[in-house]
């Protein structure tokens, strides 16, 4: 058996090997059962509080603990979860049969009062889940396992949208205080942060913020899993350490290998690598709601309000070179703001404006900026996304705006976007298959009832968020995606955002382990099996 800790000295500098020391110390301690899985990324969780917070890098983890009342297949497809069926008994009514003998993790029955106290707490000022579940006026019980949905309007897709919305027990919810969704923004603390009652198959049994998060197998779980017991999800930020955690078998996955490393470790072949392509699309997003920016050098003016400016910028990008150099060929440029994985999606709009450095003075110049300006882009603290931005204001800076990189940390840097305090960001969405949802979080003009919450820089377009509110309530799915198609356009002329590019999503992990690889870059444990061999 291979141990979980070995002092054969690791390849790199001092402070590699203290990182690796710092690990292994996080991890020796725990005896490992014959089927445990250690996976490794850069993210933490943040919180185990499934409606505080809308995050790819949480829904990782909660989502192996909190069921929603529609999952995904193996194949990504929507499934049947904590819902066995639904009936969509008029426009503006759903009834949903729940799934019989589901437990929570402490041993209390799952009933329709959970579900309807979920949704309404999913709908709570707070929640960062509420965007999904715009236009449910209402959950209401029928009986212990069927619960009625009523709508404002009507909702032909609704049973997609309420996937990541997770079921929490009302009881314990209320027992430990934590009956409003935790204020992600505000940094609150809450019982629900570190701990969890899902039903789903793993139970929460520590969550060390930066640190870990360890996970056991629910015996009680209705569904079938792989073989996976124990699973302990480590958080290791440096790249170099990450890997290096693999090749000496202190982890037997990780999720985000380096670009630059993907290469080497195909030509190797001593792990399993698995690619897809990102459902996900890497954004640049703009202030247009000040007069003045806040983050500029322009005084009295707010230069992304005009859409020249953001041509310009469009135009100063040379995407094809940062996929090719900065990411090592692992990603494709792209000019839509939708995969084609996303119901709606026009192949034509995969076509960017070109790279023309000329054009885009000239543009700044009609604009009123012939001497370009001087903006803050604020970044994530993330190797690869740190690494993009820079290489972008390398380029913006030929064409006169000077725009000074700013990283952050996850926690203070999602709270930037949320909150509209950002004048120039980088970012990325990773959308359910149905548009709408995507369009109403990231460029429907900000509400408080869920519309725009993820609309950083505050874009409003009256024209298009009737035609989203269209999607929401049209009931045909051809003419879905014809207004779906109408919006795409729209944003491909106003450039609410400009899109970069989608990720050729690599997971690497030791031989003798089978996966389902989802476009979203979430490990679903339920799905993975352990072969015969030495962990």
């Amino acid at each position: 058996m291979t141990p979980l800790f070995s002092l054969r000295p690791a390849r790199g500098s001092p402070s590699l090997i203290i990182g690796l020391l710092l690990l292994a110390g996080s991890l020796i301690a725990l005896p490992l059962p014959a089927k445990t899985l250690r996976f490794a990324s850069a993210f933490d969780p943040q919180s185990m509080d499934p409606h505080g917070l809308a995050l790819q890098y949480q829904t990782r983890v909660v989502s192996q603990i909190y069921e929603s009342l529609v999952s995904r297949d193996r194949n990504f497809a929507p499934e049947p979860a904590l819902a066995m069926s639904w009936q969509h008994i008029d426009p503006k009514h759903w009834r949903f049969k729940l799934r019989p003998g589901v437990k929570f993790h402490d041993g209390t029955p799952f009933t329709a009062d959970d579900v309807v106290f979920s949704i309404e707490r999913a709908l709570a000022k707070n929640s960062q889940r509420s965007f999904q579940l715009r236009g449910v006026q209402a959950a209401r019980r029928i009986d212990d396992l069927t619960v009625d949905f009523v709508l404002d309007e009507p909702d032909a897709v609704l049973p997609e949208k309420l996937i990541n919305v997770g079921m929490m027990s009302r009881a314990w919810c209320m027992a430990h205080g934590v009956v409003e969704p935790q204020n992600y923004d505000a940094r609150q603390e809450t019982y629900a942060v570190r701990n969890a009652n899902g039903t789903g198959p793993y139970r929460l049994k520590a969550f060390e913020s930066d640190v870990r998060t360890l996970l056991a197998a629910n015996p009680q779980w209705w569904g079938r899993r792989g073989n996976v017991d124990e699973a302990i999800y480590v958080v290791i930020q440096s790249d170099a350490t990450r890997m290096a955690a693999l090749m000496s078998g202190q982890v037997d996955f990780v999720i985000d290998p380096p670009f630059q490393d993907v290469a080497r470790l195909k030509q190797e072949k001593q792990f399993k690598l698995v690619e897809v392509a990102d459902i996900g699309t890497q954004y640049l997003g703009f202030d247009q709601s000040r007069d003045e920016l806040q983050f500029a050098d322009v005084k009295g003016r707010n230069p992304f309000k005009d859409l020249r400016v953001r041509r310009a910028i469009y135009h100063a990008i040379d995407i094809d070179t940062i996929v090719a150099k900065v990411l090592r060929g692992q990603a494709s440029a792209t000019g839509s703001y939708v995969s084609r994985l996303v119901d709606g999606y026009v192949p034509e709009l995969d076509r960017r404006l070109p790279y023309d450095p000329s054009a885009a003075r000239a543009l700044l110049k009609e604009a009123g900026y012939p001497g370009g300006f001087g903006i803050t882009l604020d970044c994530v603290n993330v190797a690869f996304r740190a690494a993009v931005c820079q290489a972008i204001a390398g380029m913006l800076s030929q064409v006169g705006i000077r725009a000074t990189m700013q990283t952050w940390p996850t926690a203070t840097f999602f709270p930037k976007i949320t909150q509209a305090t950002t004048s120039f960001f980088e970012f990325g969405w990773s959308p359910l298959t149905d548009a709408w949802p995507t369009l109403n979080a990231i460029v429907h003009s900000f509400g408080t009832d869920g519309a725009g919450t993820f609309n950083g820089g505050r874009y409003s377009n009256p024209r298009l968020d009737r035609l989203i509110e269209a999607i929401r309530v049209e009931p045909d799915a051809a003419r879905r995606r014809q207004i779906v198609g109408d919006v795409l356009r729209a944003m491909n002329s106003d450039l609410p955002l400009i899109p970069l590019y989608r990720r050729t999503l690599t997971w690497v992990m030791r031989p003798n382990i089978g996966v389902a690889q989802w476009p979203n870059d979430v490990l679903e444990l339920r799905f993975v099996d352990i072969g015969d061999g030495n962990l």
